[in-house]
């Protein structure tokens, strides 16, 4: 009963860790951050998928949906022309996979999702937070 009540402290103290990592974060890393959670949330879908942890499983392919749906809901077509239409494609086919790797528990499409994710952060982890700053501030001015 005692470890049941320190883990509750546990998991708080790992929310509020999170929430703040999250306020403090610039745009730029919040999609860092969004992107990570679908590669976590796809492997740790995977592990479960090969322990025979069906809810569990459907848990974690459910969270990394929402998550890629959080992503596509931050493209902006308008600026972001051919690449945001590209990677609205890119998200659409990855929950797709994942839909499918859920109901015929095939783990082959999980892996092409992470596969996917990887590349897509590898490029955006490319981007120097100074120009990432820049962009930003740049979509801030054109605003006023």
């Amino acid at each position: 009963m005692a470890y049941m009540k320190g883990q509750g402290g546990v998991n708080a103290y790992q929310r509020i860790g999170v929430q703040s990592g999250v306020m403090d974060a610039s745009p730029h890393q919040l999609i860092q951050m969004l992107m990570q959670g679908v590669l976590d949330k796809a492997a740790a879908a995977k592990g479960y998928m090969e322990q025979g942890d069906i809810a569990k499983k459907c848990e974690h392919i459910g969270w990394a949906i929402s998550i890629i749906d959080g992503l596509r809901a931050s493209l902006d077509k308008n600026k972001g022309g051919e690449i945001a239409s590209n990677l609205d494609d890119l998200y659409d086919y990855m929950n797709r996979q994942l839909l499918s790797a859920n109901i015929k528990n095939d783990a082959d499409k999980i892996d092409e999702v992470i596969r996917l994710m990887l590349e897509i952060k590898s490029a955006w982890d490319a981007i120097p937070p100074d120009a990432a700053e820049k962009m930003q501030s740049g979509a801030k001015q054109g605003a006023v």
